[in-house]
């Protein structure tokens, strides 16, 4: 990597959050990578699933450069949300597969292209759906990470499991007592400035 290579470093940062989204499924079972864990439904591998379109759209699509992988639940007429959750027909293989190969079909834009071709995004209101290489690149990354951001705190509540990858938890060193304890006392805080501050 060149480190001041401006697609070289837009690479880096994408590729962190992409690592980080499947990261995120490794030793869980089906059950769990598919829980829905917010009153909105949000789940591991519906997030997995939702990037994976993202990439294919902003990174393919929007520059004339169709994948071919055939995206149902984003065709006309799909289900609403329908991109966000895994059906029980749809496996684990599958939706990383298609995933790894979203990434190798954006990043081969990335090499075709340069930062500044121009591009239409065709579910953006006509007329404001210019977009340059550049801001699709920083959307999608930008996106991707606030969904690993998600999926970080899914797989908390699901296991206890936290960190930005493997080499890096991003947390300080504690064991289940010391969180625990943490906690109780963060929310003793929370009580008392509810308290002085609503009354």
């Amino acid at each position: 990597m060149n480190a001041s290579a401006p697609k070289d470093i837009l690479r880096l940062y994408l590729q962190n959050a992409r690592d980080a989204m499947l990261w995120k499924l490794d030793g869980l079972a089906e059950y769990d990578i598919r829980r829905p864990l917010t009153p909105t439904g949000t789940n591991l591998l519906g997030l997995v699933k939702h990037v994976a379109s993202i990439e294919l759209g902003y990174l393919g699509d929007a520059f004339g450069r169709p994948s071919g992988e055939a995206l149902p639940w984003v065709a006309e007429g799909a289900e609403a949300n329908a991109d966000m959750w895994a059906t029980a027909e749809e496996s684990r293989e599958q939706i990383v597969g298609l995933y790894r190969r979203a990434w190798a079909h954006a990043d081969a834009t990335l090499d075709a292209l340069e930062l500044d071709t121009a591009g239409r995004v065709p579910w953006w209101p006509a007329g404001r759906d210019d977009v340059t290489l550049l801001h699709a690149v920083v959307r999608v990354t930008g996106d991707t990470h606030r969904h690993a951001g998600h999926a970080d705190i899914l797989r908390e509540l699901i296991d206890g499991a936290v960190g930005m990858n493997q080499s890096n938890t991003g947390v300080p060193p504690g064991d289940a007592a010391y969180w625990a304890s943490h906690r109780e006392r963060l929310e003793r805080v929370a009580v008392a400035a509810g308290e002085k501050h609503e009354s």
